[in-house]
C-alpha cells in the first residue's frame, strides 16, 4: 500500500514506530484523528507495516493497521529530517541495562543526536519508553546545552504486550513535563486516546513505571520461591495455593509459579537497584530467584534422572504465553543449561518464526523423554502428551484428566 500523505502534513511522529511500544501507539493515534508519521531504523519491519503486515502479534493490530493505511492516516519517514515540521515527536527508546546491570544512555543519546539538527523550540518531545530516574531532565538539559530549548515530557507506556491497542484506550495515562507548557501539551495529546490523565513530576513519573514493574517482578519471585520451598518438601505448591485461596480474599493475588522474564521486569528492577546504589535488597533477591528458576528445574531433574541419556523437549520459547516475542526469555536460558547435561534438547513454539531451531510440536513430543512447559500457550491446553514425563510448574494441565506423569 502506498503512503500518499503529503510530507510535512503530520500532527505527530513516533520514533521507533515499528516496535512493540511505538506501532500500537501510532495506530491508535491515527485512529483518533492524528496524522501520524512512523520513523524506525528497522527497515524490514517498516516494509512489512507498509504492506499491511504486523511485524509482531497484537490483538486487533492487523485490522487497524490496514484500516489506517487505507484511510492514509499513517505515513513513513525515510530519514530524520522528515520530522522537521512535525509539532509533536514521541520517542519510544528507553534506557536498557549494560553487561554490568547499569542503565545505558547510549541509545537515547544517539537518537537525540540524529534528530538534533531538525528539532526546534516549537516542538513537543515526549519520552515514552521506560527510562532511568532523572533521564527526562537529562534530555532537557542535553538539548538546552546544545542551544535548543524544547518542550520535553515523559509519559510512560503501561500496557501489556499483545493488548496495547485495547489498553491504550482504557487505562489512565501518566503525564509529566519539564515545563508546565510541555505537560499541558502532552496531556492534550493523550486525552484524545486515554480516558483519564494523571499528572506527576517527571522523576515521579519515571519512578512510577519502575516501581510498578519492580513490584510485579518481586511479586512473581515470591511465588517462585514458595514453589521451590514446597517442591523441596515433596509437596505440590499448586495444591497449597488452591487450598489457601479458596474463599479467602486476602490470598487471591498470590500468583502461580512460572518463568518471569521479558524485556522489562528484570531490566527495570536492575535500574532501580543501580539508582539506589545497589541497596535494593528485595530487588536483588527477586532477580536471584526468578533468574535461578531454570537452574532449579535442571537440578531437580538431575536428582531423579540420568539426563545424559535423556532427550528433553521445551514447549514454548516466548517469554510469556500467547505472544511471539522471545526477548530475554528464560526458555533459552534453560536450553543452554540443559545442553551440557542431556543427550539432546529440542524446542518448539507455535508463534516464533525467526528461530531455525524451532521444530514442530509433534516432532518434539515424539522424540523427547521429558517435556518442560516454559510458555503456557493456550494452544497447548487440549494437546495429548501421553505418558511423557512432564515438568509443568504453571499447573497448566490437569494431571488426572490428561494422564500426565508430573515431576
Amino acid at each position: 500500500m502506498e503512503n500518499k500523505i503529503i510530507k510535512g502534513h503530520y500532527d505527530v511522529a513516533v520514533v521507533g514506530g515499528a516496535g512493540h511500544v511505538g506501532l500500537p501507539l501510532s495506530l491508535v493515534l491515527a485512529d483518533r484523528g492524528y496524522r501520524t508519521l512512523i520513523y524506525d531504523v528497522d527497515k524490514q519491519a517498516v516494509e512489512k507495516i507498509r504492506s499491511g503486515v504486523m511485524p509482531f502479534m497484537e490483538n486487533g493490530g492487523v485490522s487497524l493497521l490496514r484500516k489506517m493505511l487505507k484511510k492514509r492516516k499513517i505515513g513513513f519517514a525515510e530519514a530524520p529530517q522528515e520530522l522537521r515540521a512535525v509539532p509533536k515527536i514521541i520517542i519510544t527508546i528507553g534506557t536498557p541495562i549494560d553487561e554490568f546491570l547499569n542503565p545505558s544512555l547510549k541509545e537515547i543519546q544517539s537518537c537525540l543526536d540524529d534528530l538534533f539538527p531538525y528539532l526546534s523550540k516549537e516542538q513537543l518531545l515526549i519520552l515514552r519508553s521506560t527510562v532511568y530516574p532523572g533521564v527526562t531532565e537529562w534530555v532537557f538539559k542535553y538539548l538546552l546545552k546544545r542551544g535548543k530549548r524544547l518542550k520535553v515530557s515523559f509519559c510512560p507506556e503501561r500496557i501489556v504486550q499483545g493488548r496495547a491497542i485495547e489498553e491504550l484506550q482504557t487505562l489512565p495515562q501518566i503525564v509529566s513535563g519539564m515545563t508546565p507548557e510541555a505537560a499541558r501539551e502532552a496531556a492534550s495529546l493523550f486525552l484524545k486516546i486515554a480516558p483519564k490523565i494523571v499528572r506527576l513530576q517527571p522523576i515521579e513519573a519515571e519512578f512510577s513505571k519502575l516501581f510498578c514493574n519492580a513490584y510485579r517482578y518481586i511479586h512473581f519471585a515470591v511465588a517462585n520461591q514458595f514453589y521451590m520451598i514446597a517442591e523441596s518438601a515433596g509437596v505440590s505448591y499448586c495444591n497449597i495455593l488452591n487450598g489457601l485461596k479458596k474463599e479467602y480474599p486476602r490470598a487471591q493475588d498470590i500468583p502461580t509459579a512460572g518463568f518471569t522474564a521479558g524485556p522489562c521486569l528484570f531490566k527495570d528492577t536492575a535500574q532501580l537497584a543501580a539508582f539506589f546504589r545497589n541497596k535494593f535488597s528485595l530487588g536483588h533477591a527477586a532477580m536471584l530467584i526468578n533468574e535461578g528458576l531454570p537452574q532449579y528445574i535442571v537440578d531437580s531433574l538431575r536428582q531423579k534422572y540420568d539426563l545424559s541419556k535423556k532427550t528433553v523437549g521445551i514447549l514454548g520459547m516466548a517469554f510469556k504465553a500467547d505472544i511471539d516475542d522471545a526477548r530475554a526469555s528464560l526458555a533459552y536460558k534453560l536450553r543452554k543449561l540443559l545442553a551440557y547435561q542431556t543427550q539432546d534438547v529440542l524446542i518448539t513454539d507455535p508463534f516464533i518464526k525467526n528461530d531455525p531451531n524451532i521444530l514442530s510440536f509433534e516432532e518434539v513430543v515424539k522424540k523427547s523423554d521429558i517435556l518442560i512447559l516454559c510458555a503456557p500457550h493456550q494452544v497447548y491446553k487440549k494437546v495429548r502428551l501421553g505418558k511423557k514425563i512432564v515438568v509443568d510448574i504453571w499447573n497448566f494441565w490437569d494431571s488426572k484428566k490428561d494422564g500426565l506423569k508430573r515431576v
